[in-house]
């Protein structure tokens, strides 16, 4: 991707490029980090733009750069630390950063490449409702290419940072790369711990000038007008800045605008995708009637674009499916948050303490959750529950969510562990915290609960992530806060207005530093401005202990309950049948039930540990469902006799649940699951002519094929001398009636779930079958036997007579114990 508005005639710029191709990579960053000690920021701001482009690779994915997500130390050493060393905070990179910020240069960003709501708000000359855009939105000049935003050194460096993962190509399956171990996880983890430190305050960035640290970006007049979601006051960031021009104010004051900045970023480029119907709902009423009057002055005023923009508004879908490892870098983030955000010492974190002394990172340790991350990460949470495929891959987004609702594990005061294996309880101090994220807690896990109900529970993986929901909201005490705060979502009408004008500027978070909206001291106002300002005013809330949830959870434990006796099934045939018995059985010394196998399942590839472990864990989750729930001993015992699973006196299964129907039985909803889980099945088998039936596994079909084409032809032409054969009544016809007559139909049952019934008897005449030679273990055994054979100096002709000896001998055996067989029976 290029920017020719800012790519100027530079001898610099062109040997580097020059460089890039011909030298390898550890000369061109030794090369660059020169250049960026020896050459004044005039030239320097030609190349930024090509180098934050060439090491993060280009916004529309077809330059991969440094290719940071597959760089890992252990595969590349030399490349990773040398790549870690030159973009650490601390490190070349961020200096060549400060020292274009103290020049205070701009760049512009195109907005096409950002999020889809983003770009959509911004076509529509909707301000979004972030104050990251706040003045950078530049309109283009006639005959421009499309918007851009006009961004800081720092600004643009963390815009391209952030949008790589994204951007870039999804990683092959074969690559088999560790998200935690590559270059760019860590470095999100290094910028995060740099610019979000839980001990300490911001590093101030590098001096790059008599003057001392790189000013912050000042205010710019709007390019554009713009309407806006809401009213975005003076940031008290800004109070703090414009007015301070000492060389000695707080460092801490002068530079935090680079911690809000990059977690604006963050927050913007990883969590700001969901579908048109949530961007429309995240819109208050205040807004939407802004915007109202915004289109009625400026539709005869601004330019006549091609398409309105009312029309590319609502033209916008998002198609936005995340990627396992943007789930993990998101997940990276929350945890790093709750870390930072409960790093403030008890004094500090206590509303009675606020005074005009705080200093604006500790106001920033308050304001980084709930001002810039709850609302767009429970959208972008709804948007990875409804649309994320119904597999393990799942465990990521699940592990995100559950790290989200445990900010205590994160404290910085951390309880010790007991002894025993209960977990501890949660502390009440994390009430208000439940209380503002409760849709986060109650209705992801309803649409946990929806996704489970589908899903095969007898898989270990997915067994693990009921168990591990299970576990986490039964911790002692976090279901009985859930509980508070789901009773006072019934509310009076005089309640309501107050409420609703309150969340409408609660709603629409802004800069962290923006006056802070009236504290609310009423648990039932905070529950319900939270609802509000994330399902919109006319939201129905369903409460997580009330009957509908309560009937979900009731079915999931009836599945749970079938799946640990399927799995126990599989345990018991896998101690019955050892591990080799399927090689004896293709070799011949086992017989072979193909309907005795239940069908394919990750615990038969896993083992019979991972049988145990599944079973475990659904006898886990089960019991912290009811611990949850308060399930009785007697709901649970209910379930299990609903199920039906008794055995018959065959110790078989039954038929799978049916109902009658006029055409006889009939599937339910549960007959299904059974099949498909294997909990139950038919027992049907191949009732037709064994000449006929499907070529198997074990044979070689064009092999199988010639040799019936052979039979049918000696069946057609000695027919006749066949059946007098086998009318004899001497050795010589049971001899013959042995080898060419199959036994009848007349006692095999056709099963079905309709019912039995006889198959009428097909009288079939004598009849040479070959397809046994068709067979890999037949050949196998020929081959081995010409093996050892030829060992022992036997030729081909002497051991094909053997054999056929060998075998006549065997049949004569056979017949004699056959016919005597017959005279024994009644």
């Amino acid at each position: 991707m290029a920017f020719p508005h800012l790519q100027q005639p530079s001898f610099l710029l062109a040997s580097l490029k020059a460089d890039y191709v011909n030298k390898p990579f550890a000369q061109r960053c030794q090369d660059l980090v020169k250049v960026i000690e020896d050459f004044p920021a005039k030239e320097l701001h030609t190349i930024f733009p090509w180098l934050v482009e060439s090491i993060f690779g280009s916004l529309d994915g077809v330059l991969v750069g440094w290719n940071l997500r597959c760089l890992q130390g252990r595969v590349n050493p030399v490349e990773y630390s040398i790549a870690m060393e030159f973009l650490d905070p601390g490190g070349p990179m961020m200096k060549l950063v400060y020292k274009l910020q103290a020049e205070d240069y701009k760049f512009d960003f195109p907005v096409s490449y950002l999020p889809g709501p983003v770009k959509a708000s911004i076509q529509e000359h909707i301000l979004p409702d972030s104050a990251l855009y706040h003045n950078k939105v530049q309109f283009p000049p006639t005959g421009g290419l499309g918007l851009n935003l006009v961004l800081n050194p720092f600004e643009y460096y963390i815009f391209f940072f952030a949008l790589s993962l994204i951007t870039q190509k999804p990683l092959s399956m074969s690559l088999h790369v560790r998200t935690s171990d590559c270059a760019y996880f860590i470095l999100v983890d290094r910028y995060l711990s740099w610019f979000l430190p839980t001990e300490g305050s911001v590093p101030p960035p590098f001096s790059c000038s008599p003057g001392g640290a790189s000013p912050s970006p000042a205010p710019r007049t709007p390019a554009m007008p713009f309407a806006s979601y809401g009213l975005h006051h003076t940031s008290l960031l800004k109070r703090h800045i414009s007015h301070q021009t000492s060389v000695n104010a707080d460092p801490a004051s002068q530079e935090i605008w680079r911690s809000e900045t990059l977690l604006q970023v963050f927050v913007e480029m990883w969590l700001h995708h969901y579908s048109l119907e949530m961007y429309q709902k995240m819109q208050s009423p205040h807004a939407k009637l802004e915007v109202l009057h915004y289109r009625l002055s400026v539709s005869s005023a601004l330019h006549s674009p091609a398409q309105p923009s009312l029309q590319a508004l609502h033209a916008y879908q998002e198609s936005f499916t995340p990627s396992e490892e943007h789930v993990l870098v998101v997940r990276l983030l929350l945890k790093h948050l709750h870390a930072f955000a409960n790093s403030l010492k008890p004094e500090q974190a206590s509303p009675s303490t606020h005074s005009h002394a705080t200093s604006p990172l500790e106001e920033f340790k308050r304001a980084a959750v709930p001002r810039f991350v709850q609302r767009k990460l429970y959208l972008f949470l709804q948007h990875c529950f409804g649309h994320w495929p119904l597999d393990a891959s799942f465990r990521a987004v699940l592990e995100m969510w559950l790290s989200y609702l445990q900010p205590w594990r994160y404290a910085s005061e951390k309880q010790p562990q007991s002894s025993d294996s209960q977990p501890r309880c949660v502390s009440e101090k994390w009430a208000p915290f439940v209380q503002e994220n409760l849709l986060v807690y109650t209705k992801l896990f309803v649409s946990f609960l929806n996704r489970a109900l589908r899903t095969d529970l007898v898989s270990p993986k997915n067994a693990l992530m009921v168990f591990r929901v299970a576990k986490v909201f039964a911790q002692p005490n976090l279901a009985e806060m859930i509980q508070k705060g789901t009773v006072l979502e019934p509310f009076q009408e005089h309640q309501q207005s107050g409420l609703r004008s309150w969340s409408q500027t609660r709603a629409l978070p802004s800069s962290f530093l923006s006056p802070w909206p009236p504290a609310i001291t009423d648990a039932s106002f905070k529950v319900k401005s939270h609802v509000y300002s994330l399902e919109g005013q006319d939201c129905k809330y369903t409460p997580m202990f009330g009957p509908e949830v309560r009937t979900l959870v009731l079915r999931l434990a009836q599945l749970i309950t079938q799946a640990k006796q399927t799995a126990r099934s599989i345990s018991d045939q896998c101690v019955e049948s050892p591990p080799g018995r399927s090689f004896l059985s293709w070799l011949g010394f086992c017989p072979t039930d193909p309907n005795s196998y239940y069908p394919a399942n990750d615990l038969d590839e896993m083992g019979q540990d991972s049988i145990r472990k599944t079973d475990e864990y659904l006898e886990k989750a089960l019991e912290y469902l009811r611990q949850i729930f308060r399930l009785s001993e007697a709901q649970l015992a209910q379930l299990t006799l609903t199920l039906g699973t008794t055995q018959d006196e065959n110790g078989k299964k039954q038929l799978p649940d049916c109902i009658v129907g006029e055409d006889g039985l009939i599937l339910t909803a549960l007959g299904r699951y059974q099949i498909i889980n294997g909990l139950r099945r038919f027992e049907i088998e191949y009732q037709g002519d064994s000449e006929l039936q499907p070529i198997r596994s074990y044979e070689n079909a064009s092999l199988v094929r010639a040799l019936f084409r052979l039979s049918s032809a000696i069946n057609r032409r000695f027919a006749g001398q066949m059946v007098a054969l086998c009318s004899r009544d001497d050795f010589l016809g049971s001899f013959c009636r042995y080898h060419l007559i199959e036994p009848t139909l007349a006692n095999r049952h056709l099963l079905s779930p309709v019912g039995q019934r006889q198959a009428a008897s097909h009288a079939r005449g004598p009849r040479l079958s070959l397809r046994f030679l068709g067979s890999y273990r037949t050949l196998l055994f020929l081959l081995l036997a010409f093996i050892v054979a030829s060992l022992l100096c036997i030729r081909p002709l002497p051991c094909t007579l053997l054999l056929v000896l060998g075998y006549l001998l065997y049949a004569i055996a056979m017949t004699l114990l056959t016919e005597r067989g017959k005279l024994h029976q009644p």
